[in-house]
């Protein structure tokens, strides 16, 4: 292990405590963890406590190769500071600094012998820029992150089925009917595909959300981003109709332990819905778990 440490910095433009949640909660760090677009990083968990784990799994899109980045932290002081010692043995610091409209986000990390100092700087920083790009996305939608979850008494792949409709559509409108007793969706869930989230609107017309599958990974993970509505026959991805909406999350994880699955669902709201999925999202959940376990 080389003695070396490198720093690399970004300034954000957007608060302190943004940076740290979008720095820290897996639901964000697989939508920037990767420092070009042939990368990805799909699945992430992240234990945030002394002596808790952090995993990240970073893959090449294409298969080619893949690894988990592993680390143990050390010290935290939420909202200002991570510390961390790799699986290697090197360690790695992490600052959050603010002003109220800006964030100032420095890590420092212990070099390794394998690669030149520049390849490493070069990588750690096109990552941070990476996320950097994301925060400051996310600071421009009008949502708030909102989460559900359930206990099912089933493996992981009935519960990903029955939630997504694979084998039969039914399920899917089965429990998401207590949003809209028409719902539906036209396309499919492969990683990359266009979706449409349809219902019948009060004038018996089609409406909905235009959405992208931004990955699957099949009875662990799905996450979906919605980009438009579709009115009257028409998709819209653009102007004052979509802007509170595009770039939104929901995000699907299957999690199985002792012959049961949480289903876990994140997704980003904006103000004037927060109330209405609050008391709607529970119940579609619980109708979920009735369809599951009766089957």
């Amino acid at each position: 292990m080389d003695n070396s440490k490198i720093t690399i910095q970004v300034t954000i433009n957007t608060d302190q405590k943004k940076a740290w949640e979008y720095y820290t909660n897996p639901q964000h760090i697989t939508h920037w963890n990767f420092a070009s677009d042939d990368w990805q990083c799909p699945q992430a968990s992240n234990d945030l406590k002394v002596g808790g784990k952090y995993i990240a799994r970073m893959e090449a899109k294409d298969g080619s190769f893949g690894f988990d980045f592993e680390a143990t932290y050390d010290e935290i002081v939420m909202g200002e500071k991570i510390k961390y010692t790799m699986s290697d043995g090197r360690q790695a610091i992490v600052n959050f600094k603010g002003d109220g409209t800006h964030s100032d986000v420095t890590v420092t990390f212990d070099a390794e012998s394998e690669n030149s100092i520049d390849l490493q700087r070069s990588g750690w920083q096109a990552i941070l820029n990476n996320f950097k790009k994301y925060c400051e996305s996310q600071a421009n939608l009008k949502t708030k992150i909102l989460s559900f979850n359930i206990v099912v008494h089933s493996s992981a792949e009935d519960a990903y089925d029955s939630m997504l409709g694979i084998k039969d559509i039914n399920t899917y409108q089965h429990w998401t009917s207590v949003f809209n007793p028409s719902s539906t969706y036209v396309g499919d869930w492969e990683k990359g595909s266009k979706i449409l989230f349809l219902g019948t609107d009060d004038n018996g017309k089609r409406a909905g959300m235009i959405s992208r599958i931004i990955e699957n990974i099949p009875n662990q993970f799905v996450s979906i981003q919605h980009y438009g509505i579709f009115e009257d026959e028409v998709e819209i991805t653009e102007g004052p109709q979509v802007e509170k909406w595009a770039g939104g999350i929901e995000n699907y994880t299957f999690k199985e332990q002792d012959h049961q699955t949480t289903i876990t669902v994140d997704l980003g709201v904006i103000e004037e819905y927060i109330d209405y999925f609050n008391q709607t999202y529970p119940l579609a959940l619980t109708k979920l778990k009735k369809l599951i376990e009766g089957l």
